[in-house]
């Protein structure tokens, strides 16, 4: 299967990241920028289950009185508490929608108006059930707790969220300055193919300037991810400018998976210094050229990427210089937009030389 694929000149591949929206977090809460944790999800209700309960026990240590005496506190406290907290998850689960079109000021009152009014209703239930001879007193009391409570562990869901913003924020800082090593590495390549053709075929030359001015547009509007339609096109771009230069030596079979679909959102320029590489290592050394396969399998709920290319055999000595800038560079890259959720193997023989990673696809079906 020819690598040669007719592409479209003249227009951007990726639309540039300055036109995409964004949702800051201080404008709304917003469904990605909310600190307010998801109050839907069964493992946030497991945790504030848990955190009630040792609340519970922390009020039933008055120091006094028996065993007995501590058991028969502890129960009716974390009866109480728990029936609050339930109550509580269940209208911040329900007014989810609400919380994210707020503010964080405005999110963070309506949150709080919900624990107090739910601990009032109910420390009202649990007096009377109780016959409380000081009423005012228990609900006071209960109010009081849960308004400083609430103040603390909103405090923490901010600062966690804030926390959790600046690791992110680094991470997309340390990505962006290793996928910015890429593309001057990949341009410096194509334009010594450019040179090189000048020379000897002058129009193939004017092609690939072509082709390369086509791949440097894509590449400055690429941002953090791109479609995997988008990174094959930019991949098999490159591949045609090298073609133009190596002939009928270079061969490079394509086997993608059809269940895998187009608009999985993958790092961009991950696919193509891989396949540069191949064709620098193991193509452009050997007279009679070789085949790069390129394999994309769907894994489970993952993507699977496998590069592989013939290891030159001509001369048994061969050694490319290089630092293995490459796959240095894109190992790190996943580890940042991944961590422990990807993985970049090497597999060599005698014959084929093997790169293969993996990544998680959110949305296949």
């Amino acid at each position: 299967m020819s690598a040669t694929a007719q592409t479209t000149r003249g227009q951007p591949l990726v639309t540039p990241a300055s036109h995409r929206g964004t949702t800051s977090a201080l404008l709304t809460c917003g469904a990605s920028e909310c600190f307010l944790p998801n109050f839907c999800d069964a493992a946030v209700i497991l945790r504030v289950v848990v955190v009630s309960e040792l609340l519970a026990f922390v009020l039933a240590l008055d120091g006094t009185g028996s065993l007995a005496q501590f058991l028969d506190t502890l129960g009716r406290k974390s009866l109480l508490i728990q029936w609050i907290v339930l109550w509580d998850v269940l209208f911040l689960c329900l007014a989810r929608a609400l919380l994210q079109r707020l503010d964080l000021l405005g999110a963070a009152t309506a949150a709080s108006a919900i624990s107090l009014g739910v601990t009032l209703v109910v420390s009202l239930g649990a007096a009377r059930l109780m016959e409380a001879e000081d009423l005012a007193g228990f609900v006071l009391r209960n109010l009081a707790i849960a308004a400083v409570v609430t103040a603390v562990v909103l405090r923490y869901f901010y600062v966690r969220h804030q926390w959790k913003r600046n690791i992110e924020a680094e991470a997309r800082t340390r990505i962006q300055a290793l996928q910015a090593r890429i593309r001057p590495h990949f341009l410096f390549n194509s334009m010594n193919t450019i040179a090189s053709l000048t020379r000897t075929d002058p129009e193939r030359a004017e092609q690939a300037v072509e082709d390369l001015a086509d791949l440097f547009r894509a590449s400055l509007g690429q941002g953090e991810k791109i479609t995997l339609a988008e990174e094959l096109d930019f991949t098999r771009r490159y591949v045609n400018i090298e073609q133009l230069r190596l002939g009928e030596r270079l061969r490079v079979e394509w086997r993608i998976d059809p269940r895998v679909p187009d608009d999985v959102a993958i790092p961009a320029l991950l696919l193509q210094p891989l396949v540069e590489n191949a064709i620098y290592h193991g193509i452009e050394p050997q007279t009679e050229g070789g085949t790069v396969n390129i394999d994309i399998d769907r894994v489970d709920d993952r993507v699977q990427f496998t590069i592989t290319n013939p290891i030159p055999t001509t001369l048994s000595n061969y050694r490319r210089s290089g630092n293995k800038m490459a796959l240095e560079n894109i190992r790190q890259r996943l580890r940042l937009t991944y961590g422990s959720g990807s993985d970049l193997s090497i597999r060599k023989t005698d014959q084929r030389y093997e790169v293969r990673f993996s990544i998680p696809a959110e949305g296949l079906t």
